[in-house]
């Protein structure tokens, strides 16, 4: 039983007598806890159609790049085999996504698809709706409490949503069977135009090779994509990390983070599926609670602000007292200036800013409470406030796997002020939150995070 909170009409056209269901895989890659490869299945079963499950590789994905890349299709190899285990047909193609999607619905009955929240990603099922003559519905599984369910506005702040969240959090939260298709589609024959062509997965370095992507920003294989590796991180995490994660998730310099966020991001584990196997241990319940703020409350507080907040993505979307207090400061003196280069190539005089940005570039990660540091000095060493704001948006879409993705785009407009209050007025920074490397130095063993960065092998 799929809830109807998380299914969503994209248009009014009606079930036709197509040939095939089709599922468009986009932002959920995975089989497992996936509410939108379920109600595909269950769509196709009560059609008695079989099921094509369909994922369109862009060739330049939007910011994305050879490490982006990597992860990704290191995940849709194991996702491709799992459907085959399960007589689902799998067909990648290279191309635009939602070109790909219109082409395949000329002969589906059903076109079902996941979410997005971003902006582009709305563009996408947007223009695959218009252009088809099928009915297309979206189905929302990478947020536990559908996100208009929670609320129909942006949020203020944590302290806003998490009521709004909790509410319903409880009729969301339990396990759902993975249901059986009843018509293998493995031997089905979908046609296709010639101007599309059919992906292999068994080669993903040629493949890599093949695509006229950024190659400069290399995988050193810290994070290995797909949803095994997801679970195995998951599952070291709970028995070796979540006992401590309560006292120590914002220190840098241990190692108690549960590093889900590359793998939400490419939706290879469900969150649902996170918080059902937190909720099976026993005690440790600070640290739990601790992990469930995280997990529910500010991720999905980031996507409300990237789907009600159309400037999710550049420094107008900030609050307007925060903006207000940025301008008044906008001509104050910065002790030092750097330039980008000097910033990507971690070059400054801050031996914990560059540890953090050299983790961002070596790890495709950096250390959360880091990534705050890192994001505040990036302010006070650049000149316009604008440009900071552009930096940061550059440097993490480029480097993390976490990138371009509504929590990052959060994170970075929390730098500035955004579900943030106003604090003691100071030079440059107004009256945004400020940090400095004395607070580092008072609250961590922060030369041993520099010290372990240092050591990285790649």
């Amino acid at each position: 039983m799929i809830e109807s909170s998380r299914i969503k009409a994209l248009n009014n056209k009606p079930i036709t007598d197509g040939k095939y269901v089709l599922y468009w895989m986009q932002a959920s890659q995975r089989t497992e806890y996936n509410h939108a490869l379920e109600y595909a299945i269950l769509k196709a079963n009560e059609l008695n159609l079989p099921l094509v499950v369909y994922f369109g590789l862009a060739p330049n994905y939007p910011n994305a790049n050879l490490r982006h890349y990597s992860f990704m299709l290191t995940g849709l190899r194991e996702i491709k085999s799992q459907l085959l285990s399960e007589n689902i047909k799998f067909l990648m193609l290279k191309c635009q996504p939602n070109l790909g999607a219109i082409e395949l619905a000329k002969d589906c009955a059903i076109l079902i698809t996941d979410r997005g929240y971003l902006r582009f990603q709305r563009e996408l099922r947007t223009d695959v709706s218009m252009n088809i003559s099928c009915q297309m519905l979206e189905i929302e599984t990478d947020v536990i409490v559908p996100i208009e369910l929670v609320s129909d506005k942006e949020e203020y702040a944590a302290a806003t949503i998490r009521k709004k969240i909790f509410r319903h959090l409880d009729a969301f939260r339990f396990e759902f069977p993975h249901n059986r298709i009843k018509i293998c589609s493995l031997g089905f024959n979908v046609k296709i135009s010639d101007k599309f062509s059919e992906v292999d997965l068994d080669d993903i370095p040629s493949l890599l090779n093949s695509l006229p992507i950024d190659k400069n920003v290399k995988d050193y294989g810290f994070y290995k994509g797909g949803p095994s590796s997801a679970k195995a991180m998951l599952e070291d995490f709970i028995h070796n990390k979540l006992i401590h994660f309560n006292d120590k998730r914002n220190d840098p310099s241990e190692d108690y983070l549960s590093n889900m966020s590359p793998y939400l991001h490419f939706g290879n584990i469900s969150p649902l599926y996170i918080l059902l196997k937190i909720d099976t241990v026993q005690g440790f319940n600070e640290a739990k609670s601790s992990f469930i703020e995280e997990l529910v409350i500010r991720r999905e507080l980031s996507m409300n602000y990237s789907y009600y907040n159309e400037y999710y993505d550049c420094y107008e979307g900030i609050p307007n007292w925060a903006k207000l207090s940025l301008e008044q400061h906008k001509e104050d003196t910065r002790p030092i200036i750097y330039s980008l280069e000097e910033l990507e190539s971690f070059e400054t005089h801050d031996p914990y800013w560059n540890a953090a940005q050299k983790e961002l570039v070596i790890k495709g990660k950096m250390h959360g409470y880091m990534r705050m540091y890192w994001g505040k000095k990036i302010i006070e060493w650049t000149k316009y406030i604008e440009k900071a704001y552009s930096i940061m948006i550059y440097l993490n879409d480029k480097y993390s796997l976490d990138g371009r993705d509504p929590n990052g785009y959060t994170g970075i407009a929390w730098c500035f002020g955004k579900h943030d209050r106003p604090w003691k007025e100071r030079e440059i920074f107004g009256k945004i939150r400020y940090m400095n490397a004395a607070g580092l130095k008072r609250k961590f063993d922060i030369d041993r995070y520099v010290s372990n960065i240092d050591n990285l092998e790649y």
